[in-house]
């Protein structure tokens, strides 16, 4: 079989007995013991016709395979599952999981990843074989070729969306979706497809009391079988299930906070609000330029591809600490924005939304012929008008990016030529068009709810969290990602969730009287990094970023002139807006120099 399948899937301590898989070609299928670091539970099944490798904590809605799972691991649930069911087995199962099936004989095999893609599952193919990994750089036998369009990718969104990855023909499996490789050719399809059910008139007061039994019921169940503890931004979403855990365990609840020495990046103060309300054993713990010195190099080449979410590093820090604390699992607060509408760009995409209840003879005869007219811009009481009418005027999703600083700045100031020449620049904008259009909802929080589902949580976030905890060597679970929790977001009112301009109206209004209301009303921070300032004040930092960024103006990517002004001219006068760029460019370079000597 193995002349056909080549599997790598990264086990934790754990899975202690592989000698039975395969043991004629064991140095093939690789099981590198404690290789990652993290403990999320990895299961292995074999019988007479497959052998089934299982993922994460899968939580099986018929009782007889539950119960299998509890006896016998996820691996041979699933593989009665996929017995009983065939392809229809993911719809089974719930929870955060992978799981990869294959056939003895080599003809078949089925890869599956959850509802956000939290465990991810790697593929290629190539010669006739189907290779598969947890990863995208730990494919066997598969060459290694950075993409160009990758690459791309990457600098436009900072991260890489699935499917595509860093390397030619090596893929991501898609939140949401199974590949089936059958007789060396390979499907990939969606199996779940969230269905907004938006005519609902729900009870507000019987929605409230479900919504929080919800929360209590996941964060109990998330909290079960290990030591735990949680992510406190102190913003709504963390110290929500800061809240709830310490009411599940019934003690204080160890609660992790990070912040930064810098004006307009620290919220510990709302952290600390929150940690006496629910009397959370609070963990504070300030990051400081040093750190970032020591960290980035560790971060950057940790994930599998170039990943530049800059919150990532506080993350791992913060992991960290918990971890020397004797930590086995964290609870993240991921997910609460984006399944109750949370962002504050949804208020903003609402009114440009506006325009387009403007007639149209008025819009096309008055209102967009005077605000072109030369000069326009540059009359003060004007000037938002004419900004207005140009972003109102673009269609979402294209909307979104907008302001993008590759857009910003300009495509041919940024790239070399060569490089440029070599990609599609349009490809991000018709890969989000599919996706916005593919939406099974006509409400427009709706339709940005389901996109972010995919470009904020699973390319993005949920990556974010998962590397940065798996670096850490803890397990990480999210509760206001369930599935019951998702499926009863499905069914709110769209008002409910962005009611005129008031971000997520429901979700603030259950949780009234158990968060502060400090919390309910702050606005959101999360773990920003203030990168830009502190680049351009600390000696360390500074050299860190000049020297990566010095090799990376070498490789043909981007034009030499353009890194010089960043560093010299344009991260010196703006520092939080360019020190993003400059935090991306460091990060691919990081993670380039590691993997050109893998």
């Amino acid at each position: 079989m193995l002349e056909r399948f080549c599997g790598v899937l990264h086990a934790s301590d754990a899975v202690t007995d592989t000698s039975r898989i395969f043991p004629e070609n064991l140095a093939r299928l690789q099981f590198p013991q404690g290789a990652i670091g993290y403990r999320t539970d990895v299961t292995v099944f074999q019988d007479d016709g497959s052998v089934c490798l299982a993922l994460g904590s899968p939580r099986f809605k018929n009782a007889a395979l539950q119960q299998l799972k509890e006896q016998r691991g996820a691996a041979a649930a699933w593989a009665q599952a996929f017995r009983t069911h065939g392809d229809a087995a993911v719809q089974q199962a719930a929870g955060r999981f992978s799981v990869i099936l294959i056939a003895r004989d080599g003809s078949q095999a089925l890869l599956a990843t959850d509802r956000f893609g939290t465990w991810p599952i790697c593929y290629a193919e190539h010669e006739g074989r189907l290779h598969f990994s947890d990863r995208a750089d730990t494919l066997p036998g598969v060459p290694r070729k950075i993409s160009s369009q990758a690459v791309f990718e990457y600098l436009f969104f900072h991260m890489i969306p699935a499917p595509t990855t860093i390397f030619e023909g090596v893929f991501r499996l898609p939140q949401g979706h199974l590949l089936k490789w059958q007789d060396g050719k390979a499907e990939c399809r969606r199996w779940w497809q969230a269905v907004f059910e938006e005519d609902n008139t729900p009870s507000l007061e019987e929605s409230k009391a479900r919504f929080l039994q919800i929360i209590e019921d996941d964060v109990r169940r998330e909290a079960e079988g290990a030591s735990v503890g949680c992510f406190l931004s102190g913003g709504t979403d963390s110290s929500t299930v800061t809240g709830m855990l310490c009411k599940v365990v019934g003690q204080p609840a160890r609660a992790y906070s990070i912040g930064f020495d810098a004006s307009g990046y620290d919220e510990m103060e709302y952290a600390r609000i929150a940690a006496k309300r629910f009397g959370a054993d609070h963990r504070e713990y300030y990051v400081t330029p040093d750190d970032l010195v020591a960290g980035i190099p560790q971060v950057a080449t940790h994930y599998d591809q170039p990943f530049g979410n800059s919150s990532a590093l506080p993350g791992w820090i913060c992991a960290t600490r918990a971890r020397e604390d004797g930590i086995e699992r964290m609870l993240a607060g991921d997910g609460g924005d984006e399944l109750f509408g949370g962002n504050t760009r949804y208020a903003k995409q609402r009114i440009f939304g506006w325009y387009d209840g403007v007639p149209g003879l008025l819009r096309r005869g008055l209102l967009e012929p005077t605000l072109a007219l030369p000069g326009m811009g540059r009359i003060p009481l004007l000037k938002k008008g004419v900004s207005y009418v140009e972003q109102a005027r673009v269609p979402m999703p294209d909307r979104i990016h907008m302001y993008n600083m590759l857009i910003q700045l300009g495509m041919d100031t940024v790239f070399a030529p060569d490089f440029i020449a070599r990609v599609d620049t349009d490809r991000p904008y018709r890969a989000q068009r599919e996706v916005w259009q593919a939406t099974n909802a006509s409400a427009h929080i709706n339709r940005m709810l389901n996109y972010d589902w995919k470009y904020t949580l699973a390319d993005n976030d949920l990556p974010k969290v998962v590397g940065t905890t798996q670096l850490a060597g803890v397990d990480v679970a999210f509760p206001l990602l369930s599935d019951e929790l998702t499926d009863f977001s499905l069914t709110l009112p769209p008002e409910w969730k962005l009611k005129r301009l008031t971000l997520r109206w429901f979700f603030k209004e259950a949780l009234r009287g158990f968060l502060p209301d400090e919390i309910i009303a702050k606005k959101k921070h999360g773990f920003g990094l203030p990168f830009g300032v502190w680049a351009c004040q600390h000696t360390g930092l500074k050299a860190l970023a000049t020297d990566a960024l010095g090799s990376f103006r070498n490789r043909g990517i981007v034009r030499p002139q353009f890194i010089d002004e960043l560093l010299k001219t344009h991260l010196p006068a703006h520092p939080g807006y360019y020190g993003e760029m400059v935090w991306i460019l460091m990060m691919m370079e990081f993670w380039m120099r590691e993997h050109e000597t893998a």
